[in-house]
C-alpha cells in the first residue's frame, strides 16, 4: 500500500469545481410518507419484460441534460459531505452551469473516470465500526444520474418483500408484512444478517446480473469503474478495491438490491414467508425444527451460491417477539391481538440519548434544553409509532423518565442547598419538605423525585413541554385492528 495525497483522479473536468449532492427525480417518492402495506400473496410485482436483446444505448438517457440536472438536484438535497477533493454540494451548485456539459461529454465520450473514495468510520449502536466510502460529489452526481436510469428497469422486478433502499417502501412496510406472517400462525423467525455486506459483494457476480438486462458495454464500464475506484483510508493511504459497493454513494442502495435479488427469487422458489431490509432477511415459519433446517439449507445457498457470509453471532432462530427486526419486536398476545413492541436495543438507545439530551450540568436555559428534546422526540416517534398498545406503559416510563432528569437540571442549576430551598418554598412547598430536599446528601437523582420536587415540578407543568411521548404516540399511532382483526371491544389507552 502507499500513501496519496487528498486529490481526485484525473478525468475529463479535472479542473472542474468540488460538489456533493442528493438524486431526486425517480426517488423523489421515496422521501414521502407512504401508507402501512400490508402482507401481499403476489410475491413479485408485475413487471413488462426487457425487450429482446436487453436495455442499449441508456447511456444518451444517463447524459441527457434533463437527467443529470435532476441528479444534481438530488444530491444537492441529501447535502452529504465532501469527498477526497475536498469539494462541497455547494461549490458544485454553483459551478453547475459550466460543469453540466462538460460532464455530459465527458460521459458519452467514454472519458470519464471516477475518483478515490474517502472511506470513513462511524460507530455502530450495537459495537463496532461501519465503514462508509463518501465519493466526490461529481461522482455521486453521475452515480445518481445512472440510477435514475436504471431504478425503473429493475424496481418492477424485484421481490414484494423487499423494503430496504425503495421507492414506497421502508420500515413501516417490512414491519406491516412481518405482523402479518405472525398473525397467521408462523411464531418463529429465522433470524438472517450478513456480515459485512457492502465490504463483500463480488464485483463480476454484479457485473454479470447487470448485464442480464443492460447491454450497453459504456454504462457497464462507468459502473464497473465505479465499483474499483480506490479507496482512501483516514491516515492517507490508498487501498484498491477488490470487492463490495461503497456504503455512501447514491447507487450503491440499487446495487445491493440488484444482489439479493438472487436470494429473493430463491426464497421464493421454496415457497418461503419471508420479509427483508437491505441485509436482513427474516423468514417465518411454523416450529423451531422447520426454523433450523431452513437455516442451514439458506446458509448454504447464500455462502456458495451468492458469495456472501452469514453473521453467525448475529442470526439466529427464535419465537419472532424475542428478535430485534429494525428496532422492532413483533408477536401475539395471550388474547390472539397482535403485538408490536420496542426491541431492549431500542430502549438502550433512546435511553442514551436522552442522556445525551438532558445533562445534569445544562447550563443555558431550560427551554433550549426541552426544544432540542422535542425536535428528537417527535422524529423517534414518527418512526416507531407502529407500536401496539402493550408498548403504552414502556412510553409512559420515557415520559416520566424525562421529566426526572429535567427536574434533575432545575435541581443542579440552583447551585447550592439554600438557593433550592428558598425556590421550593417560593413553589408552594412547605419548609420541612424543602428542607428535606435542598439538605439532602442522597444526591442530585435522589432529589429529582422527592415530593417536594414534585409538588414544585407537578407532571401538569410539563404538559406541551416537553412532548408527551405517549400523547404523540396517541396522535399518530398506526390502527391496526381493521388489518390484523383487533376485536372491536380493544379498549384504548
Amino acid at each position: 500500500m502507499r500513501k496519496s495525497k487528498p486529490q481526485q483522479l484525473l478525468f475529463a473536468f479535472a479542473d472542474s469545481p468540488k460538489g456533493d449532492g442528493h438524486v431526486g427525480g425517480a426517488d423523489e417518492s421515496a422521501r414521502k410518507t407512504q401508507p402501512v402495506h400490508t402482507a401481499n400473496d403476489s410475491h413479485r410485482s408485475e413487471s413488462t419484460p426487457p425487450p429482446a436483446g436487453g436495455y442499449c444505448h441508456l447511456l444518451e438517457l444517463v447524459a441527457d441534460q434533463g437527467n443529470l440536472r435532476r441528479a444534481l438536484t438530488s444530491v444537492a438535497d441529501n447535502k452529504g459531505a465532501p469527498g477526497v477533493d475536498g469539494r462541497s454540494v455547494e461549490d458544485v451548485e454553483q459551478e453547475a452551469r459550466q460543469l453540466l456539459p462538460r460532464l455530459r461529454d465527458a460521459l458519452l465520450t467514454e472519458t470519464y473516470v471516477p475518483g478515490d473514495i474517502r472511506r470513513v468510520w462511524i460507530p455502530k449502536p450495537s459495537g463496532g465500526q461501519r465503514g462508509l466510502g463518501i465519493p466526490n460529489v461529481i461522482d455521486r452526481w453521475i452515480q445518481q444520474a445512472v440510477r435514475q436510469v436504471l431504478e425503473p428497469i429493475y424496481e418492477p422486478t424485484f421481490h414484494e418483500s423487499s423494503h430496504g433502499f425503495r421507492p414506497g417502501r421502508g420500515t413501516h412496510t417490512a414491519i406491516a408484512e412481518s405482523a402479518g406472517y405472525v398473525k397467521q400462525g408462523l411464531r418463529y423467525t429465522v433470524d438472517i444478517d450478513l456480515e459485512n455486506f457492502f465490504d463483500r459483494v463480488h464485483h463480476q457476480r454484479l457485473l454479470d446480473r447487470l448485464a442480464q438486462r443492460v447491454k450497453d458495454r459504456r454504462l457497464l464500464r462507468i459502473i464497473r469503474l465505479m465499483l474499483k475506484a480506490n479507496v482512501v483510508l483516514p491516515d492517507g493511504t490508498r487501498v484498491k478495491s477488490e470487492e463490495g459497493t461503497p456504503q455512501g454513494g447514491p447507487l450503491s442502495p440499487l446495487l445491493s438490491n440488484i444482489v439479493l435479488d438472487e436470494l429473493d427469487q430463491e426464497l421464493e422458489r421454496r415457497g418461503l414467508s419471508f420479509v427483508r431490509y437491505a441485509d436482513d432477511c427474516n423468514i417465518y415459519v411454523g416450529s423451531e425444527r422447520a426454523g433450523l433446517r431452513i437455516m442451514a439449507s439458506v446458509r448454504s445457498f447464500i455462502e456458495r451460491r451468492v458469495r456472501l457470509k452469514v453473521n453467525e453471532t448475529k442470526s439466529a432462530v427464535d419465537l419472532a417477539h424475542r428478535r430485534h427486526f429494525l428496532g422492532f419486536r413483533v408477536g401475539g398476545t395471550r388474547k390472539g391481538w397482535l403485538s408490536v413492541q420496542l426491541s431492549r436495543r431500542t430502549l438502550d438507545r433512546i435511553d442514551t440519548k436522552i442522556r445525551a439530551l438532558t445533562p445534569r450540568s445544562w447550563g443555558g436555559r431550560l427551554s433550549w434544553c426541552i426544544k432540542r428534546l422535542n425536535r428528537y422526540l417527535r422524529g423517534w416517534i414518527g418512526y416507531f409509532k407502529l407500536i401496539t398498545k402493550e408498548a403504552w406503559r414502556t412510553l409512559r416510563n420515557l415520559d416520566a423518565h424525562i421529566r426526572r432528569r429535567l427536574r434533575a437540571i432545575i435541581i443542579r442549576q440552583k447551585k447550592r442547598p439554600r438557593y433550592l430551598f428558598r425556590h421550593l418554598v417560593s413553589r408552594g412547598c412547605s419548609w420541612r419538605s424543602a428542607v428535606r430536599t435542598a439538605f439532602s446528601r442522597r444526591g442530585t437523582w435522589w432529589q429529582s423525585n422527592s415530593g417536594a420536587m414534585h409538588r414544585a415540578y407537578p407532571n401538569s407543568w410539563f404538559v406541551d413541554s416537553p412532548v408527551s411521548l405517549t400523547d404523540l404516540w396517541n396522535q399518530h399511532r398506526y390502527d391496526w385492528r381493521p388489518l390484523w382483526g383487533y376485536r372491536a371491544e380493544e379498549p384504548d389507552v
